[in-house]
């Protein structure tokens, strides 16, 4: 039996990139996103990132006014991870709550990114990659977040929304901070996200913790 057939036997590629997934092409994520390709198939990520969880952060209903009377729909917000370098976030609304978590794990799945770990963190010298390798600053709305690198057995010190989504790109150990409306789960959970993606982005020498 093929490695596809093992991994996902109704997946039918409509993408170049999922047909050189499929053909054996491309065999890992970090190719992905280093030749810059952009994913349109959650099925991809399924077939590459075989160990990949998730988890619904935040249900709410929504309610729109229409000339037939009120709207009821579900929003949700999922998490997904492999709990070592790689996550998503997405958001989806239904009528039915389950199927707008299905909306967002597939959206949340399409939005997957990596995450850039170190040791960064002057009270710790064990070159693993168990933290950050400096410190990064997210932003969505009001809120606002940075996250520090921190020593080896310090754990996520933070809100259980950031908790959870750093937890995911596979952080063990850092320092967070944050402001503005934290309350509004969305907002904290994307400005978190803008912060770990913002590792892969060129950063001036201030903005390290060393």
């Amino acid at each position: 039996m093929s490695r596809y057939n093992r991994r996902n036997e109704t997946w039918i590629p409509h993408t170049k990139l999922g047909k050189m997934v499929l053909e054996g092409r491309i065999t890992s994520m970090d190719e992905v996103f280093n030749q810059g390709y952009k994913i349109y198939e959650p099925q991809l990520v399924d077939y590459l990132l075989t160990d990949l969880q998730q988890e619904v952060l935040d249900v709410n209903i929504v309610q729109k006014q229409t000339d037939a009377g009120e709207k009821t729909r579900f929003k949700s917000l999922v998490v997904v991870g492999n709990y070592d370098g790689y996550f998503g976030l997405g958001h989806g609304t239904h009528k039915q709550t389950r199927v707008a978590i299905q909306k967002a794990t597939i959206e949340a799945k399409l939005n997957i990114f990596p995450v850039r770990r170190g040791c960064g963190s002057w009270t710790c010298s064990c070159n693993e990659p168990h933290s950050l390798p400096f410190k990064v600053t997210g932003k969505c709305g009001s809120v606002r977040v940075d996250i520090l690198p921190g020593s080896r057995g310090l754990g996520i010190v933070a809100g259980k929304t950031a908790k959870n989504i750093i937890a995911f790109a596979g952080i063990k150990d850092c320092w967070t901070k944050s402001r503005g409306s934290t309350r509004t789960v969305p907002s904290f959970a994307y400005a978190t996200a803008d912060a770990l993606m913002n590792t892969y982005k060129i950063v001036s020498p201030k903005d390290w913790v060393r």
